[in-house]
């Protein structure tokens, strides 16, 4: 008999898995949105005054007809400037003989000149966008026309040509 009941406690056996279940956790990014900033370029004229200085000299020739042993240097004379000229006469003997100097005088003059000048400014639209991109928000501004906004600018070279 105890066969038996081995043989029935064996069939009556049954095996029930215990599951357990786990979360894991993860992120990913997700597009929420996005900003679009677009910059314009206005061009305004302005009138500007500046100095411009320019140099002139005076050059003002001086007889001397003396004799001199050697040639006189260069000098100056508070604003002028000497320059001996020289010329060599033959006689029995060979002398230099001052002829002339050159007194050259310098001048600053400064004047007014007006010159128009092109001034940039640029302003910026900025737009919020949503995550399929349509404007969701736009910050209030002055837009220049699409003609404007577009072209390419070249900035004028200054009053000096540079």
């Amino acid at each position: 008999m105890s066969d038996a009941n081995d043989r029935k406690s064996e069939e009556t056996e049954k095996v029930i898995p215990v599951v357990e279940e786990e979360l894991v956790a993860d992120r990913r990014q997700v597009k929420a949105g996005s900003v679009r900033v677009q910059k314009y370029v206005e061009r305004r004229v302005r009138h500007v005054e500046i100095p411009l200085v320019r140099e002139e000299v005076d050059v003002k020739r001086v007889p001397v007809n003396r004799v001199v042993d050697v040639e006189p240097e260069m000098r100056h004379s508070g604003d002028t400037i000497i320059v001996p000229v020289v010329e060599e006469e033959v006689v029995i003997t060979r002398r230099l003989i001052l002829k002339e100097e050159l007194h050259i005088v310098k001048r600053r003059i400064t004047e007014r000149a007006k010159k128009e000048v092109s001034v940039e400014r640029e302003r910026a639209e900025v737009q919020r966008l949503d995550e399929r991109g349509r404007v969701i928000e736009s910050s209030p501004g002055h837009r220049p026309p699409q003609a404007q906004a577009t072209r390419k600018l070249q900035r004028p070279p200054n009053i000096l040509g540079r």
